[in-house]
Formats: structure tokens, C-alpha cells, sequence
């Protein structure tokens, strides 16, 4: 007889929608057949043939389809004594994206190559709980953000009130600290649950000499032997997240004292090639405006309280920093992108800076980061803790595009998106383009124009799983809910493009069978944004669901695809079925 929802109209009446149950469209029927050659059954001989030709999987093998199958017969039948499946488990099975995802759940990338080789999963002040001026700092953000695969940890170091310990907080703001010791205690114990590629903690250190010999106490004591350190005090190579497993890595300027005597002049602090940059987030290169006064007397503070604070204690805190880093101030973005160091090292410049430079001289970006880490902030306008467009720092090389992991949006989905692959394990392996150079030293230039390489074809056949995950009044009061679906090309600049499908009406699985067509020039960094909506004619549309899906990670052929909520939070049910094909 099948179920049905009731809705009430107007206080007293009673509307009556049948639940229509998922049909197999025809594509799904048609494969079927063709792989059955005509049965009402499949083998698994079968359906491994399906899998190799239809779905582009030519690893698969005898033993991946018995397995398919008997997952299937499990959670359909309760048995495991079946053989043959037929179309309903074929179709129960393609719509199964822990059995059929649009991407490998695997960790599929070389991991041997260097640090610099990745685009890297990083945080933002990541002890905040919300915005930038005035939220609580908790070890909470930092562990929630670990246990989703984060790599990049932010701490901003600062003395406690009577200067004898070291607090984690956004500095010159309302924000109420956290313990450093609370914050480094809950990175080791959640460190590696989701991955096991190391952790990079950068640290915004405004210390004195005394209390950065506190800091190398309490990490050495809460670490240990996952602390990583080159032998020689010197990282002229990164090495690479293979090597690196199940190692935490600290990332910060040297202590001043370090980048030479004060009599030295501005510019020749030191042979150190950080002593050309400052700390991170102090100040934008190039940018009178942004230099405040207070900023200014910040290193005069510090080292007059160095000069207080007796024999300098540091050098057990500067063995322990892995990558140097710092930031253009002493001189030009440009100058610090073309410098030549022997060593290792990572820049910090914010969103801003990286406009500027991406719009003046890419190609100098995109050399720096073929030896080089660079780090990009959010500029400090957003102060409700938004995001930028993360695509323009990895069209450039830039490995740690730094996120507020907590500041919901598209600019975040999409960060959720690229790094759910490789088996989400924070590390993603940068397009081959970016780290080529030329006979001539000539590298990628992100303003050239690029012809399309290749057309992404995308059938939506239909959705399913909304009526298990929410209300029957969740959408409408009133009748069972209008879905359409949204898609999006995310890219460089020439790859752009979006469709929408027809409203379904009245229908908890809608069903559309609508393809489109993106050409793409730069498929490597291309995303594909997925959003479902509820058609409203008083009000805006509801939300339905949504993923962003890395073009270049697309698993062809029929898949199910996964929807999340605006969090980034798998709904439990909620799924499309979808078809991607490359020409």
C-alpha cells in the first residue's frame, strides 16, 4: 500500500501525500542489462565487469565484487547466503557511497615527496570557539579541529598577568585565555587520531627569553620523542609527510636575539634568511597604513623586558623550532619572494598581500613555494571570523591556506571539500604544474590563459534520505517539499560555470536526470559545488545539503554522493545519485 504524509491545512483539514520510494533510473536499468546480458540477475564475475569498464575502477578485483555483494545481501537480505544480485541490490549498492563515493576514501597520493610538495589542511587562530574580539580561547577548537584531519595549528603565545606563565589568546582583544600547557596536552592527545601525517604548530610568539625557555620546557615535556627537530639545526630540505609521520613540528620566528646585536642596521640582522622577515601577523609588507603606533612599540617592549629578565635563556627554544618563519616587514613582499636562502623556511602574508602579489608578480609566488612554505591569514577586518576564497593561494603554490575552522560558509566548504580527499588525512598533494620549472627556470603562470584541456559532464538522476533525517514539516508546513539542485565550477579564472535543475514537487526523492556540461582548463585545482535546495514562494529557499567534490579526485561512472550540512557535518542519509564523465 505504501506510507503516506499527512499535512494540516488551515487548522482542521487533513492533505494526504503518498511516499514514493526510489525508482532505478534508466541509465541504472540500462547497465544492468548490458552486464547481465539481459538476466534478472548478476554474478559477480558480473558485476566486476561493471566496475572495471562502466565505472573506470581496473584495479578491482573477483575478491572487491564478492565483497560488494555480501555487504549488500547483509544489510538488504539480513543473509549472506545469496549469489546474484538483483537490479534492486544493484541499485541498492550505486547508492551506497561507503560502497560507491564519488572519490577514493584512501590515502592514494605519493607522500615521499617534500613538505613543500602539499597543500596543507591549517587552522587560524585555532584555539577561538567565535569571533576574533571577544569569544572564549578553549583546547576544544583545537581538538574538534585535529579529529577532523587539521594539520596546521595556530597559537598565539602571550605572558599571563604577572608574567611567570605563558597564556593562548588573540592578543589586544577581549578574548579570555587558555593555559598553553591545556592546549599542548590536548594537540598530543588528539594529534593522530585522524591522521597519522605530522602536525606543523605555528606559534605567534610575543615572549620574553625567559618564558620561550618555559615554552621549550612544557613542549619538550608534553611531546617528547614526537618532537621533531633537525639533527643539524639546519632544515636546508623539508622533508616529507611520509617521514615525518606521527611528529609534531614547530613552526615560529627565532628568538630575537639571535638575528644579531642591536647595533646592527635594518636589513643585516643576521645570516639567518628569517632575519629578512618579522613575526607573523605583526605587519602587512608594503602597507603604511596598517602599522599602527601600538605595533610599533611591541619589539621595543619585548626587548626591553629581554633586558630585565636576566641571562638569555632561549637556545634550547630556538633548537626546538623545525621551520623558521616570519613575515615581510624590514623589506618588499617582492624582495623577501626572490630571495635565494639556504634553507627551508615559511612565510606568513595575509590574504591582502597575497592579492597584491598574485595581481603584480605571480610567477615570483609560485617559485617561492616550490622551496618554500607559504602561509595566508585572513586580513584582520573579519573580525566575525569569515573566510576567504582559498583558490587564489592554491593557484599560487600557497601550501597553508589558514582557515577559521569556525567560520561557516561557502569559502569553508569548499576547504572541507578538497581536503576529504586522500583519504582526509590533511595533506594533499599540489597539481604537477605548480612545482615544474621550464629549461629556463621558467615556472607556471597563473594569469596566463590556459585552453581547455578537458569537459566534466555531470548527470543528476535523483536524490534520497531527506525524509529519514528531517521532520515531514522541516521544509514546508504544508505539503512535502520542492527540491532543486545547484552546481557550481570553482577554479581559475577561466574555469567558471553552474547550472540548476527543475523543481520536483512534492516529493521527499526527487527525480531529475538532467545532465550538464563544464569545460575546464585548469581540472587540477577545479572544485565542483553541490547544493540542494527547497523551493519557497514567500520566502527563501531552504537548504537541502551540500559538498565540494576536487574535480581531479572525480571517481567516473555512477556514484553516490554524499550531502552536508552548513557545518560541513555528513547528514546520515541525505545522498544524490550522480554520473561524471571526462572528455
Amino acid at each position: 500500500m505504501g506510507s503516506y504524509n499527512y499535512y494540516k491545512m488551515f487548522g482542521c483539514f487533513n492533505r494526504k501525500f503518498k511516499v514514493s520510494e526510489s525508482q532505478p533510473p534508466p541509465d541504472v536499468r540500462e547497465a544492468f542489462w548490458r552486464y547481465t546480458d539481459g538476466s534478472s540477475s548478476m554474478t559477480a564475475e558480473q558485476l566486476l565487469k561493471f566496475l572495471v569498464e562502466y565505472q573506470k575502477e581496473e584495479s578491482s578485483t573477483a575478491e572487491d565484487a564478492e565483497a560488494i555483494m555480501q555487504h549488500v545481501f547483509h544489510h538488504r537480505h539480513h543473509t549472506d547466503k545469496r549469489q546474484t544480485f538483483t537490479l534492486e541490490d544493484f541499485f541498492y549498492f550505486l547508492f551506497q557511497d561507503e560502497l560507491n563515493g564519488p572519490i577514493n576514501p584512501l590515502v592514494h597520493h605519493d607522500m615521499t615527496a617534500p613538505l613543500q610538495h602539499y597543500f596543507i589542511y591549517t587552522g587560524h587562530n585555532s584555539y577561538l570557539t567565535g569571533n576574533q574580539l571577544s569569544s572564549d580561547c578553549s583546547e576544544i577548537p583545537i581538538i574538534r579541529a585535529l579529529e577532523n584531519g587539521v594539520r596546521g595549528i595556530e597559537l598565539d603565545l602571550w605572558p599571563n598577568s604577572t608574567k611567570d606563565n605563558i597564556h593562548v589568546l588573540h592578543g589586544r582583544t577581549l578574548t579570555t585565555p587558555v593555559p598553553l600547557l591545556k592546549c599542548l596536552k590536548s594537540i598530543k592527545e588528539h594529534a593522530f587520531v585522524k591522521s597519522p601525517y605530522p602536525v606543523i604548530i605555528t606559534l605567534e610568539d610575543h615572549l620574553t627569553p625567559d618564558l620561550q625557555a618555559k615554552v621549550a620546557e612544557m613542549v619538550t615535556q608534553v611531546f617528547g620523542e614526537m618532537l621533531y627537530s633537525p639533527e643539524s639545526g639546519i632544515l636546508e630540505e623539508f622533508p616529507s609527510p611520509e617521514e615525518l609521520k606521527h611528529k609534531i613540528i614547530l613552526s615560529t620566528k627565532p628568538p630575537k636575539e639571535y638575528l644579531g646585536s642591536n647595533n646592527n642596521k635594518e636589513g643585516e640582522l643576521g645570516s639567518s634568511p628569517v632575519a629578512k622577515y618579522s613575526s607573523d601577523e605583526e605587519l602587512e609588507a608594503d602597507d603604511k597604513e596598517s602599522q599602527s603606533e601600538y605595533d610599533d612599540c611591541e619589539d621595543e617592549e619585548i626587548d626591553s623586558m629581554q633586558q630585565k629578565s636576566g641571562p638569555l635563556s632561549a637556545p634550547e627554544y630556538k633548537r626546538l623550532i623545525a621551520i623558521h618563519a616570519g613575515n615581510a616587514k624590514k623589506r618588499s613582499l617582492r624582495e623577501v619572494l626572490n630571495i635565494t636562502v639556504d634553507r627551508a623556511s615559511r612565510l606568513s602574508v595575509s590574504e591582502q598581500e597575497l592579492e597584491r602579489a598574485a595581481a603584480l608578480y605571480p610567477t615570483a609566488v609560485v617559485r617561492f613555494t616550490q622551496k618554500n612554505i607559504l602561509r595566508v591569514y585572513p586580513k584582520g577586518t573579519r573580525v566575525t571570523s569569515s573566510n576567504f576564497r582559498p583558490l587564489i593561494g592554491w593557484m599560487h603554490g600557497a601550501q597553508m591556506v589558514a582557515f577559521n575552522m569556525q567560520g561557516y560558509g561557502k569559502s569553508l566548504w569548499m576547504m572541507h571539500g578538497v581536503f576529504r580527499s586522500n583519504g582526509n588525512c590533511g595533506y594533499v598533494k599540489k597539481p604537477e604544474i605548480l612545482m615544474k620549472k621550464g629549461p629556463n627556470g621558467e615556472v607556471f603562470d597563473p594569469k596566463l590563459p590556459i585552453p581547455v584541456r578537458t569537459t566534466l559532464k555531470v548527470t543528476v538522476y535523483m536524490g534520497d534520505g531527506w525524509r529519514l533525517d528531517f521532520s515531514h514539516t522541516h521544509f514546508d508546513a504544508y505539503s512535502p517539499p520542492d527540491f532543486y539542485t545547484k552546481l557550481y565550477i570553482l577554479g581559475s579564472p577561466g574555469d567558471g560555470g553552474k547550472g540548476k535543475t527543475r523543481i520536483i514537487e512534492d516529493d521527499w526523492a526527487p527525480y531529475w536526470d538532467q545532465q550538464f556540461t563544464f569545460p575546464l582548463r585548469f581540472p587540477e585545482l577545479a572544485l565542483l559545488r553541490i547544493e540542494v535546495r527547497e523551493y519557497d514562494r514567500s520566502d527563501k529557499d531552504d537548504f537541502g545539503g551540500q559538498t565540494c567534490l576536487p574535480v581531479r579526485e572525480l571517481k567516473t561512472g555512477i556514484r553516490s554522493v554524499p550531502l552536508y550540512d552548513k557545518k560541513g557535518n555528513k547528514l546520515k542519509s541525505v545522498r544524490l545519485l550522480l554520473r561524471f564523465e571526462f572528455e
